[in-house]
Formats: C-alpha cells, sequence, structure tokens
C-alpha cells in the first residue's frame, strides 16, 4: 500500500523552530504510544540536540502495557525522560510535572550557583499532527494558564504561556510533518487515524491491520468478531480480504440484494481498532526500531 502524505512549508517551519530552540530549556515531544516510532517527527533530534528531553507516551491506555514499557525504556536508555499518559484524562498528566523537573535537574542546579532562583523552566511541546500536542496543551494548562506576553528575542506572533510558577510553554506554530522514507510509516499513520480517511484505500488499510493482528495478537480477530478458531491465520493481502468478508458476514454488513458490504466492514474494523474495542495494541516493536530511536 502507498501513501504519500507531502509535507507544506517545511522549509519555514524547520528554521522557525531552529531559532526558538534558543529559547528553551526543554522540549516535551507527543508520540502515539500505538506507533511511537511513525509518530516521532525525523527532524526533532537534530533541532533539539543539547537539550533536555521529554517524551511523552499519549494514547497509552489504547497500547499495550508491556510494550508502553518497553518503548519507555528505549527511550531513556538514550537520556530521553518517559511519561505515559492519555492527554484527555488530567489524572495521567500529574506525574508530568515531577519528571520536567528531574529532566531540567541539571539547569535549575546551574541557576542555582548563579544566584538565579525560581526562573520559570521554558519548554516546546512538538508532534506532528493529531498526535494530541493542542489536547495535552489545553489538560495540562487547564484554566489557570495566562499568556506572558512576548518576551525579547520571540519572533512577533509567538506567546509564552505560564502554566505555573515553575514552568512555562512557549505557544508557537510550526509543526514540522514527517517524510515518508519508509512506507510502513504511512500505513502506521493511517492506521491510527492520523491521515483523512478520504485519500485512503480503507478495504487495503484494513486488510493490512488484519495480517498485523494475525501475526501479533492471533486471538483479536476470533473474540471480536466470533470467527472460526482453527481457521488458518492471514498471511497475505489476500488472505485478509477473506477475512473481512468473514467480519462483513460476522456483522451483517449487507448491501440491497444481500451482497456483503466490504467497506463497511473495513470501516468497522478500523473504527474498533482506533477506539481500543479490539484491545490494547501497539503496532511496533521497540526492538526493531532502537537504532532508530535517538
Amino acid at each position: 500500500m502507498n501513501i504519500q502524505w507531502y509535507p507544506g512549508h517545511m522549509t519555514k517551519a524547520k528554521r522557525a523552530m531552529k531559532e526558538d530552540m534558543k529559547l528553551i530549556d526543554l522540549v516535551i515531544e507527543l508520540v502515539d504510544a500505538r506507533v511511537p516510532f511513525s509518530s516521532r517527527n525525523p527532524d526533532i533530534d537534530e533541532l533539539a540536540a543539547g537539550k533536555a528531553r521529554m517524551v511523552l507516551l499519549n494514547k497509552s491506555d489504547l497500547a499495550d502495557e508491556a510494550k508502553n514499557n518497553r518503548w519507555a525504556e528505549a527511550f531513556e536508555s538514550r537520556n530521553i525522560h518517559v511519561v505515559k499518559i492519555d492527554a484527555r484524562n488530567k489524572g495521567t498528566l500529574k506525574q508530568v510535572q515531577s519528571v520536567v523537573q528531574e529532566a531540567c535537574k541539571e539547569k535549575i542546579e546551574r541557576d542555582r550557583r548563579r544566584g538565579i532562583l525560581n526562573r520559570p523552566i521554558r519548554t516546546m511541546v512538538v508532534g506532528i499532527p493529531n498526535v494530541g500536542k493542542s489536547t495535552f496543551i489545553n489538560s495540562f494548562a487547564g484554566k489557570a494558564c495566562a499568556k506572558t506576553g512576548n518576551k525579547p528575542g520571540v519572533t512577533k506572533g509567538n506567546q509564552w504561556i505560564r502554566l505555573n510558577k515553575t514552568l512555562e510553554l512557549l505557544d508557537t506554530p510550526g509543526i514540522l510533518w514527517p517524510r515518508f522514507e519508509d512506507q510502513q510509516v504511512g500505513v502506521n499513520l493511517a492506521l491510527i487515524g492520523s491521515i483523512n480517511d478520504q485519500i485512503l484505500n480503507k478495504d487495503e488499510l484494513a486488510c493490512e491491520l488484519i495480517c498485523f493482528l494475525e501475526r501479533a495478537y492471533p486471538q483479536v480477530l476470533t473474540e471480536r468478531f466470533g470467527l472460526e478458531e482453527e481457521r488458518e491465520a492471514a498471511t497475505s493481502i489476500r488472505e485478509a480480504a477473506a477475512v473481512l468478508e468473514q467480519i462483513a458476514k460476522s456483522r451483517a454488513c449487507l448491501m440491497k440484494g444481500g451482497e456483503l458490504d466490504i467497506a463497511r466492514a473495513a470501516a468497522l474494523l478500523l473504527d474498533d481498532f482506533r477506539a481500543g474495542k479490539l484491545g490494547r495494541i501497539t503496532l511496533e516493536e521497540a526492538k526493531d526500531y532502537e537504532d532508530k530511536v535517538k
């Protein structure tokens, strides 16, 4: 399956973020816990070089908990602090503040030696579109956030938001988009709903999901859709199409005349996955990407 997602204003956005980084103590990067590698911005490691780093595994409640832990270990082994969150659930954000302090411990101690006390940590939250950046900022800041106005050296239009006495966030435009050098990245982002379904072949995308589930979570489809226990696992798109037909029959996805409505079955399967109705599922194994996680 070939998915193309063309970046918009890449050079301008990258240049603006590079300039803003000079003012930042900590970069907080949101990724989707179901696809921690595919949902990372490929330019952040370069742009944030030398800065304290934190990764928030968002939607961790939808991801496989054992794999959440392995991904956290992979990032932490590279001195990147990690918190597992659900950006819509404020209760999961309580740990973020303490980890921010831990991530910036050296900076806080350096300020103290210079006689600079209680200067708020300046952060930038980054993440590809639809990964939950705005939801996190709104949930984390709550109604207490207040824009403190432009500071020297900040491009007009960028605003500092004081989240509390110890933390400020640079609210800045210019989110970068990933380049799909690996087509599997495009497929993974399509599966979690980060790419507009209207430009996708949802039947084929559903078959990609079936092939993955049959390999990594073999009981999920059987349990969810009442498929035959002893059936052969689908290992190809053609075989997955046959499974999709079984799902259509199971859910009575029919068109006029009794013909199977495969498109409806595909949409139903994808919606169930995205909503967590198939269980907690992670599409990427940390061990397959550890050499790429910087």
